[in-house]
């Protein structure tokens, strides 16, 4: 087997690190204890922490033991960000979004065999630390000058807001979670996001002035597009997990418009696909760029592995219906209701609106006239069947999930009616 920092090297997932090579030794040594933590700062997960979850998934898969760390004390805080000081959740808000996370986590990790994942709360050692125990116990091993010279602190430092003492404390708890894994589990590796790496060096620091152990850290790459541009944000927000948050279709199409310059680093950064499978797909991506399919093996990959099997046929069923090539009956009405959010639309009469109506509303013809010659050309269509008379109108039966129905121009000009 190809050794687990060289597959994650390959696949572009190491960015800084402490000791490589002692490292090395200990994955080599035998199952090593290492962990990841996650803050409830929302009430899911999104892509970009999948690129841990990634990680954690190849540790485990080359038979290491995976802690995930869900920060319900350190989600009440929240960790220093560029744009300004966060606004702090109520403890309901807290405990609900540590749950939600907890379940996200136990779908995308292994919580069975020989090195079984574990999920761990921080909240379930520091509520028990006091203001004395902080600053006696822990403060004394920190260094003003260390903490302040930390990037993010001293961009904060140096903007007209600054930063509180509540988020400039947060380093500290950070570091304790690392100490107290080590104490509890013989956690000796501590992985994050590359913005983590002062606070992960300050765990591992901690470890050694307490413990007088050496452990390691490493951090993966933030993920960008090839132009340098941040990568995420649909049209609607953020890239979250949870289906509620948003559709499985929604996510699956996300992954499936990425563009030719990044898909193949995101087929090695997202998906368990071997390399054999990739430098395959790389190949078909410059001699056929125009099937996309590493496009759709990518959409695929992720989709399955975040929303399972079923959520992942209904989103390849629904994108194939929608353009002609599958059944819209069969499309249930929360996937059509995201399949359609940002198309064109108009709004539908049963028994009075015909097509001409329908094509002009959605602005895919500028006037009736225009419609009515794209009917006779053979170029308007309803839910995927040719029309040809001009004054037939929209019935009940015509209605698909939710109450709408699809109306095409040509091939790929598509727009959606909803009905009153």
């Amino acid at each position: 087997m190809t050794d687990v920092l060289d597959e994650l090297q390959w696949r572009g997932l190491i960015a800084q690190h402490s000791d490589i090579d002692a490292l090395r030794r200990a994955l080599d040594d035998g199952p090593l204890t290492f962990y990841i933590g996650f803050d409830p700062t929302a009430a899911s997960l999104h892509h970009g922490h999948l690129v841990a979850v990634k990680v954690m998934r190849h540790l485990q898969l080359a038979g290491h033991r995976p802690l995930a760390l869900v920060g319900g004390a350190t989600g009440l805080i929240g960790d220093p960000r560029a744009k300004g000081e966060r606004s702090l959740n109520t403890k309901e808000v807290v405990a609900e979004w540590t749950n939600s996370l907890k379940a996200q986590l136990e779908h995308l990790l292994d919580f069975e065999g020989d090195n079984p994942a574990r999920i761990v709360n921080n909240l379930d050692w520091t509520a028990e630390i006091s203001a004395i125990d902080l600053l006696r116990d822990l403060g004394k091993h920190f260094r003003m000058g260390t903490m302040l010279a930390k990037d993010i602190v001293a961009r904060r430092l140096a903007s007209e807001e600054g930063i509180s003492f509540t988020e400039f404390s947060y380093q500290i708890l950070q570091a304790n979670d690392y100490l107290e894994l080590y104490r509890r589990y013989g956690c000796t590796l501590e992985l994050g996001g590359n913005d983590q790496w002062g606070n992960i060096v300050g765990g591992m620091d901690l470890i050694h002035k307490v413990e007088g152990a050496s452990v390691h850290v490493m951090t993966n790459p933030l993920i960008t597009k090839a132009d340098g541009t941040k990568f995420g944000k649909s049209e609607g927000g953020a890239i979250w997990l949870s289906p509620e948050m948003l559709s499985p279709y929604a996510f699956y199409q996300f992954w499936l418009q990425v563009d030719d310059a990044d898909v193949v680093r995101f087929l090695k950064v997202f998906t368990f696909l071997n390399r054999e499978e990739i430098e395959r797909l790389e190949a078909s991506a410059t001699e056929n760029p125009k099937a996309r399919e590493a496009q759709r093996a990518l959409a695929r990959e992720v989709t399955r592995w975040v929303h399972g099997e079923e959520a992942l046929a209904r989103a390849e069923a629904a994108t194939a219906a929608l353009w002609g090539r599958g059944d819209l009956a069969g499309i249930d009405e929360a996937t059509m209701a995201a399949a359609t959010a940002d198309l064109p639309s108009s709004e539908l009469i049963v028994g009075e609106s015909t097509i001409v109506d329908l094509l002009v509303g959605a602005g895919l013809e500028k006037g009736r006239g225009a419609a009515r010659r794209t009917i006779a050309a053979g170029g308007a269509y309803l839910n995927n069947a040719k029309v040809t008379d001009e004054e037939a109108v929209v019935t009940e039966a015509d209605l698909l999930a939710g109450g709408v129905v699809l109306v095409r121009k040509g091939r790929r000009t598509l727009s959606v009616a909803r009905s009153k």
